[in-house]
């Protein structure tokens, strides 16, 4: 049976990738951020896995405002880095697992969860820009890649506890697939931000990282925490930490099994208009 080995959690930000992609990672602001991934990069090397489930969220790019899933798995047999204004990321096309991603849709549908099937569609940096941070800048992926679109852009957004309680049903679904494969499942986005308004540039170290302590220590708290608290206290993109909980509610404590071991935790202030927060945690 497949298993879930690790969860990985890590903000999207997408000058991220245009510092990578411009050949600015070297430059003293950038040193630090990506300072934080030099271990990442090397565990990643030391446990690669045979499929990564990355939950982000689309910016617009494959769904419009005329069209929002609230959660899509993408089946496909790739997806093409998307064009969000700039042309696409110069970096590898993903390659997705069909059979496990089918399996999957199926699993969790029938757990009651409904889910956008998506047979076509491009990434955008909330996808790639991780894979970035955790792989560096190769000429292929090291392993495929189920995308999972989460809508916390536009209103109403699921809740934290919606989302660790798929992950639950995520981690049912992986365990129930007739493959031994290794999985690691990741939740990406945040941490707080504001891109507009009065409080356009907000940071709130102490929220962020009061965050990070309870996805090790209390999910379970964490999931019920309100989406008007997040937006309070961590900006209006900050909605985008419900997703972190996706990736926590599949790890193996939250079904009866031992806690998970924390081999990684990272940071850091500011890159961009936004703090960067990492972790790695091992089932």
């Amino acid at each position: 049976m497949a298993r879930i080995t690790a969860s990985v959690y890590t903000s999207h930000v997408p000058a991220i990738g245009a510092a990578l992609d411009s050949g600015k990672s070297g430059e003293p602001y950038w040193q630090k951020v990506f300072a934080g991934y030099d271990f990442s990069k090397q565990w990643m090397k030391d446990n690669k896995p045979d499929v990564i489930f990355l939950v982000y969220n689309d910016h617009a790019t494959a769904f419009s405002l005329e069209m929002i899933p609230t959660f899509a798995i993408g089946t496909a047999a790739e997806f093409q880095p998307a064009d969000e204004g700039w042309g696409p990321r110069p970096v590898p096309k993903v390659i997705g697992h069909p059979e496990l991603a089918a399996h999957i849709a199926q699993s969790v549908i029938q757990q009651d969860f409904d889910l956008t099937i998506v047979n076509k569609m491009d990434v955008d940096h909330g996808l790639t820009v991780p894979l970035s941070l955790m792989c560096g800048q190769p000429q292929a992926w090291p392993c495929p890649v189920i995308p999972f679109a989460v809508n916390v852009v536009q209103y109403p957004v699921p809740s934290g506890r919606r989302c660790l309680n798929l992950g639950k049903a995520i981690r049912k679904a992986i365990e129930s697939y007739d493959q031994p494969l290794n999985v690691h499942i990741w939740g990406t986005g945040g941490m707080s931000h504001q891109l507009q308004g009065p409080r356009a540039g907000l940071i709130n170290r102490e929220f962020d990282n009061v965050f990070l302590d309870r996805m090790i220590a209390d999910p379970e708290g964490q999931a019920a925490v309100p989406h008007i608290d997040y937006v309070r206290e961590a900006g209006s993109e900050g909605i985008e930490l419900v997703m972190w909980l996706i990736a926590r509610g599949a790890m193996a404590d939250l079904a009866g099994g031992p806690t998970p071991k924390v081999v990684h935790r990272f940071y850091h202030v500011p890159a961009s208009n936004t703090a960067v927060g990492h972790l790695i945690l091992e089932n």
